[in-house]
């Protein structure tokens, strides 16, 4: 049994750890006049991260939610004149800059999880119903930087609307190069982010990179498929794992080589690989047996880590992890059915709820993300346990 002192500290865990989150929020500039102000821009972000993390997919919920749990909040912080409505709610979160608020909580997520993440996941995804046809604006798509053994959202960024993701790739490594969290790390994308220069960018920052080869790499997808098509067994390193689980039998055989010195030959023809820093090239063949029904994938896969069959087929392996966060982004939190188009407040929410699956999701509870939502919502310990854990 603990001493009364280490009661005490265990105590002041959640206040300490939730106060250093409001200090983040308070590095928020607030365009209002002070005087003027009911409602300090920190408590109402601290409201809305809570309140996503209890199940609230909207600002109604969020306001109810508040109303009922007006004594939990005020153990941070004051909240003299209680909870906005949901009007002035959505006005605030409308204005607040979301590259500033994201960065509020890339610190936050930096000072409990320190350290460097050896696999980084890059994908991005569309919250489909935050278009606006009548103003003639697409839906916000979110490029995300997940850490896939932590399972977090280390960063992310909105993609804008005239571009896509082949521009913004760059500009979110930056930003995990400035949180000095790519160093020594080995990163995933899928074949939209198969560039030379995205690859660079990663090689400069320290780290390496395992990119997927479909489509826009053609001549070098295909040239890859024929040396491992004709590979002396004495050149390669294979890796057999089986999966069961979910009604299904998944086996993935990862071939690796680090025989590549042929992709920087003097040959000069259309599509010609620019890459200057490849190391290793991977194989994957991934065969799924259902109940009715058995399927197969191969894949291919270039990357500047050096031959390391366990780390390559881990990373390869892992990179579904971001998939199956957004999958969970929308069964969980709705995201897809998210109608937030006025301001910045469909960037500002995308930001809240990829943060509280990540701290849901390292929560060591039994149950699902849902169940654990709903448990945050009913027992105000619970949820100051999911913001508390280390």
């Amino acid at each position: 049994m603990g001493t009364l002192t280490d009661i005490v500290l265990d105590e002041e865990l959640p206040r300490a750890r939730l106060g250093l989150l409001l200090q983040h929020f308070s590095e928020l500039e607030d365009e209002r006049e002070p005087w003027r102000v009911m409602y300090p821009l920190s408590e109402v972000l601290l409201l809305v991260t809570c309140a996503t993390i209890a199940s609230c997919d909207d600002f109604d919920d969020i306001v109810a939610w508040g109303e009922h749990h007006l004594g939990v909040l005020r153990r941070f912080s004051a909240f003299h004149h209680g909870i906005p409505c949901e009007r002035w709610l959505r006005c605030l979160v409308n204005r607040v800059d979301p590259l500033l608020f994201g960065r509020c909580f890339q610190g936050w997520v930096e000072a409990l999880w320190p350290g460097r993440h050896d696999l980084i996941a890059i994908d991005g995804k569309t919250a489909r119903r935050t278009h606006d046809r009548g103003k003639g604006l697409k839906a916000l798509h979110t490029l995300s930087a997940y850490a896939t053994t932590a399972r977090l959202v280390l960063a992310q960024t909105s993609v804008p609307e005239k571009a896509n993701e082949i521009t913004a790739i760059p500009e979110l490594l930056d930003q995990l190069a400035d949180a000095k969290q790519l160093a020594g790390a080995l990163v995933t994308i899928d074949a939209m982010g198969c560039q030379a220069d995205i690859a660079a960018k990663i090689v400069a920052h320290g780290a390496d990179y395992l990119l997927a080869l479909k489509g826009n790499q053609p001549t070098l997808e295909a040239d890859v498929a024929d040396y491992f098509r004709t590979a002396p067994a004495g050149e390669t390193v294979v890796e057999t794992t089986v999966e069961k689980g979910h009604g299904r039998i998944e086996t993935r055989i990862c071939t690796a080589s680090g025989v590549v010195d042929w992709i920087a030959s003097a040959r000069s023809y259309p599509g010609q690989p620019r890459f200057t820093s490849i190391k290793t090239i991977v194989k994957l063949l991934a065969r799924v047996e259902h109940a009715n029904r058995c399927s197969f994938e191969t894949r291919f896969y270039i990357s500047s880590a050096p031959l390391d069959i366990d780390r390559l087929a881990a990373a390869a392996r892992g990179h579904w992890g971001v998939e199956s966060m957004h999958w969970l982004l929308d069964v969980a939190f709705k995201d897809d059915l998210s109608r937030y188009r006025a301001g910045h407040g469909a960037k500002n929410m995308a930001v809240v709820r990829r943060f509280a699956l990540g701290l849901v999701r390292a929560n060591k509870h039994k149950g699902s993300v849902k169940t654990r939502r709903k448990s945050a919502s009913w027992n105000p310990n619970f949820l100051l346990e999911i913001l508390q854990q280390k």
